[in-house]
């Protein structure tokens, strides 16, 4: 085939070949890869140095491990979960905080169910207010808002990566986007 109708190798092809030695292949994997996992890194880091430093962990251990990747799911979705684990490894939950178990009622009151609040989409436009918004959530919301509503997995691919069962990703997606709502409606009252 000429070069102008050749395609992308798939990933397992490319995390083959890198299990080989091919650094080349590993290149184009990272290459293919690097935005999104920064995007997710960056969302559930404290910090960008923090974030760059998960995504190299991330790609060492994926260069080290590249052989165990066996093609039963998706490839990004196995990079999503190194790069949640080397989080997790870096920065092990602050001991003094307290799990969030809100009552979706009040979750909801929160999020502005119960009064004409200005509409949503108005709040939402506002970058700034959302990046705030997201990062005062707890790294759990986080995860799970960055991986469905930026990155586009489905809810059974989101739980695989989180570790979940699908009625538990539904539930913590539920409740990750009520409370982001209710941050979003904090910012509108600060502003």
């Amino acid at each position: 085939m000429p070069a102008t109708e050749q395609q992308e190798q798939p990933d397992l092809a490319l995390l083959v070949a890198s299990s080989s030695g091919d650094k080349a292949a590993f290149e184009e994997f990272v290459d293919r890869h690097k935005s999104a996992l920064f995007r997710f890194a960056r969302a559930i880091s404290p910090s960008l140095t923090d974030a760059e430093e998960a995504m190299q962990q991330t790609f060492v251990s994926a260069w080290q491990h590249a052989s165990t990747f066996r093609g039963e799911g998706h490839a990004r979705g196995w990079l999503f979960q190194i790069a949640r684990n080397a989080q997790n490894k870096m920065h092990r939950r602050r001991a003094g905080e307290p799990p969030q178990h809100d009552d979706l009622t009040d979750l909801g009151n929160q999020a502005g169910w119960d009064c004409g609040l200005t509409p949503l989409a108005d709040v939402i436009e506002n970058r700034e207010w959302v990046q705030h918004a997201l990062s005062s959530l707890l790294v759990d919301d986080q995860e799970i808002l960055v991986l469905i509503e930026v990155e586009g997995f489905s809810l059974l691919e989101a739980g695989d990566i989180l570790g979940l069962s699908l009625p538990a990703t539904k539930s913590r997606l539920h409740r990750a986007r009520l409370r982001l709502l209710a941050a979003l409606r904090k910012e509108e009252h600060h502003a």
